[in-house]
């Protein structure tokens, strides 16, 4: 039996908040088209990332990188 490697999810964007503690609030531009229409279209969602020391501050260009569950909304770490 062969152990599979899992893709890990990496994203780059913007701290929009760090007011928690070790954790920011990351928002991520991303481009959809409409499937009817084809129009490109602007996208933003954020996401929660862990920050161990707190060193994101708001307006930082960080990228992000999916880990396992640490909390009800936060499953991204922060990889600089």
């Amino acid at each position: 039996m062969t152990k599979e490697k899992t893709q890990l999810m990496t994203m780059k964007g913007t701290v929009v908040s760090d007011a928690m503690d070790k954790t920011v609030v990351v928002a991520v531009d991303t481009f959809k088209t409409h499937p009817k229409y084809r129009k490109k279209y602007l996208s933003t969602k954020k996401y929660k990332a862990h920050d161990e020391d707190n060193t994101c501050k708001v307006g930082d260009v960080v990228e992000i990188q999916s880990s396992r569950p640490m909390s009800k909304g936060k499953k991204f770490v922060v990889v600089k």
